[in-house]
């Protein structure tokens, strides 16, 4: 095979690809697809090794990491850096391969085995149209956890976000402090950006643009400079403003937590990181409260390995607090009703909160200025993408464009977003493939009623999104069979301020988009109505009401069901060094230890509160015999 049949031979593999998100919307057996996927990702892989398998155990380390998410996937990497320690990070799933290191078809990750699958409890308020009446709510299973699936999107937050966090009896999570972290764990690539005293060059985690751009970017932040917005770095000194989406990628290519963390680690000796392995309890001493290790299952065999010094939770927002209950730690009488001994009783799954938005705004137009899944079937952007690391299929889930705006009824502070607009090169209807009508859970009905009269046609999307929901959700325990999901009530909408901002965001979404500087691409909101708002008066509060009420969804960000708070703190389940209270060598690090979600994509933020977890065990063992 000489050189160029070895470079092109990929390509029709991919286009291979770009064919079967079909049969697995459809609910077909994706197994024969992702063993076909794992074995030619060594092609794809960008030069990145694989990560061996841990399959012979130590009976005992320092420390025992659950789950190989973001929070996971740092701690791992910084406590091996410690030569004398010996670390074990088990993760559920497998590592990531070709599929998922495209940015543009990150939706057909979500309907793979990468993605648990859960789906939340029916609400009285929110999901109604969608399939089964009830919302998905995709969380990452493998090597990278949830930054193996996700958009991509990078953003960190406020600052009045942490320190709101240090005036609620948080120490050291001010702005201040916590930047450093977000320094610490970035690699910006973005050339302007390099010099920044909020950027840094030196971290793991790669932050870029995508190099390609539909000429809608320039409109969009045209559009926001007339509503007195200006083009800002959002991880800057200004939060509000308008600008290109910044996205965890490397050279084209995601960049999860095992990229960035697990891989350079991977080697050391004294990690080991073992895949396929299903953690089923947290073992905790009843008389002493000490946490001495882990219960997990791998291949079908029951393990039991000792903890010398800590065990590390960081399974996530769901599943972090079904395992605290599962080992007894949870509410008294939660715990009780469902047979658990109660070895520590805590507020475990509550304050539940989420980044809710309403997806499938279209805006047709009369240019051909979008990205169209059908195009993206031909061998140009393909080629593109493999031998270049650029074109279309570099942009992060489809977005080009992010925004943090304020609404008209804003409940926050003057320089504080309450919306963020995110915007797509396509939209709904050029989902012929369905990965992004399965993502969400759009009934066919809806799709088709909704969408019917511009199918294939140009268009593009753009998503409002709630900054500060004020609603809270719950986590709790259907059953003490560990392979069984939680409950997960998400509560959306529960409270009516929540509907009311995301309604104007609506608004101020189609405004936008329907003002001067899209004027000559004729952008104009779809004039078919949501299927099953057809009663309301189209662009109403009340259509825009049910449309919410209907298809508003998540945006993967669950967070705040451990909640990290002083010992005053009835709410608490964490303290601000994360320790489990009345448990001795336990933590949680992942995205259930925030105590109020912050105006941001979550991802960045527990790259932060990984970094600064570490720094904290280290410091507590550092010279210390306990």
């Amino acid at each position: 095979m000489n050189r160029c049949t070895a470079k092109m031979s990929p390509i029709w593999l991919v286009l291979f690809i770009l064919t079967t998100p079909i049969l697995l919307a459809d609910g077909h057996d994706d197994t024969f697809f992702q063993t076909l996927f794992d074995e030619t990702s060594v092609l794809f892989n960008n030069g990145t090794p694989r990560i061996p398998d841990t399959k012979a155990f130590r009976k005992e380390y320092d420390f025992i990491i659950i789950g190989a998410g973001s929070g996971g996937s740092v701690m791992a990497n910084r406590l091996s850096e410690v030569r004398d320690w010996n670390v074990l990070l088990l993760e559920a799933g497998k590592e990531g391969n070709m599929l998922t290191e495209v940015p543009l078809t990150a939706g057909l990750t979500t309907i793979t085995g990468y993605n648990w699958g859960y789906k939340a409890d029916p609400m009285k308020g929110a999901c109604l149209g969608l399939k089964g009446g009830v919302c998905n709510w995709p969380k990452g299973r493998g090597l990278g956890g949830t930054s193996l699936i996700n958009f991509l999107i990078y953003t960190r937050g406020h600052r009045s976000d942490y320190d709101g966090w240090e005036q609620a009896g948080n120490p050291g999570w001010g702005y201040r402090e916590v930047l450093q972290y977000f320094k610490k764990s970035e690699r910006v690539q973005i050339p302007e950006l390099r010099h920044s005293p909020y950027r840094s060059t030196a971290g793991l985690v790669d932050v870029e643009e995508s190099q390609f751009e539909t000429p809608l970017l320039k409109r969009f932040i045209e559009a926001g400079r007339d509503l007195g917005y200006m083009e800002t770095d959002p991880n800057g000194e200004i939060q509000l403003g308008f600008g290109k989406a910044q996205a965890t990628m490397r050279r084209g290519r995601r960049c999860s937590a095992s990229k960035a963390y697990l891989v350079p680690a991977s080697r050391r000796p004294n990690l080991d990181i073992s895949m396929y392995s299903r953690v089923t309890k947290v073992l905790i001493d009843p008389v002493t409260k000490q946490a001495y290790g882990v219960e997990f299952i791998k291949r079908r065999r029951r393990y039991v390995i000792r903890a010398r010094k800590e065990v590390i939770l960081a399974a996530g927002a769901i599943a972090s607090p079904q395992l605290l209950m599962l080992s007894g730690v949870g509410p008294r009488e939660h715990l009780k009703e469902m047979g658990i001994p109660v070895v520590q009783d805590l507020p475990v799954g509550y304050n539940m909160q989420d980044h809710l938005n309403l997806p499938g705004l279209v805006f047709p137009v009369n240019q051909p200025v979008t990205v169209r899944e059908r195009d993206m079937r031909s061998p140009r952007p393909i080629i593109d993408y493999l031998v270049h690391g650029r074109g279309p299929f570099t942009s992060p889930g489809g977005a080009e464009g992010v925004a943090f705006v304020k609404t008209n009824i804003s409940f926050t502070p003057s320089d504080y977003p309450d919306i963020e607009l995110v915007m797509g090169t396509g939209a709904y209807n050029n989902d012929e493939s369905g990965t992004l009508r399965a993502t969400i859970g759009f009934t066919d009905q809806f799709y088709h009623s909704t969408y019917g009269s511009i199918l294939g046609k140009h268009a593009f999307s753009v998503s409002p999104v709630l900054m500060r929901p004020k609603s809270r959700g719950r986590i709790s325990l259907k059953s003490t069979n560990p392979f069984h999901w939680p409950r997960m009530e998400g509560n959306f909408f529960a409270d009516y301020d929540d509907l009311l901002v995301l309604r104007e965001g609506v608004k101020l979404t189609v405004d936008l988009i329907e003002s001067r500087s899209f004027r000559d691409v004729g952008a104009r909101l779809h004039s078919t109505p949501f299927y099953g708002c057809e009663q309301h008066r189209f662009r109403s509060d009340e259509y825009w009401e049910c449309a919410i009420r209907r298809i508003g969804s998540t945006l993967q960000h669950q967070c705040g069901t451990c909640k990290m708070g002083p010992v005053t703190d009835p709410e608490a389940v964490v303290n601000p060094q994360l320790q489990v209270y009345g448990i001795k060598g336990l933590r949680v690090v992942d995205a259930s230890i925030i105590p109020t979600i912050p105006a941001s994509h979550t991802n960045a933020v527990v790259f932060m509160i990984g970094e600064k977890a570490a720094d904290m065990v280290k410091d507590f063992w550092a010279n210390e015999i306990r």
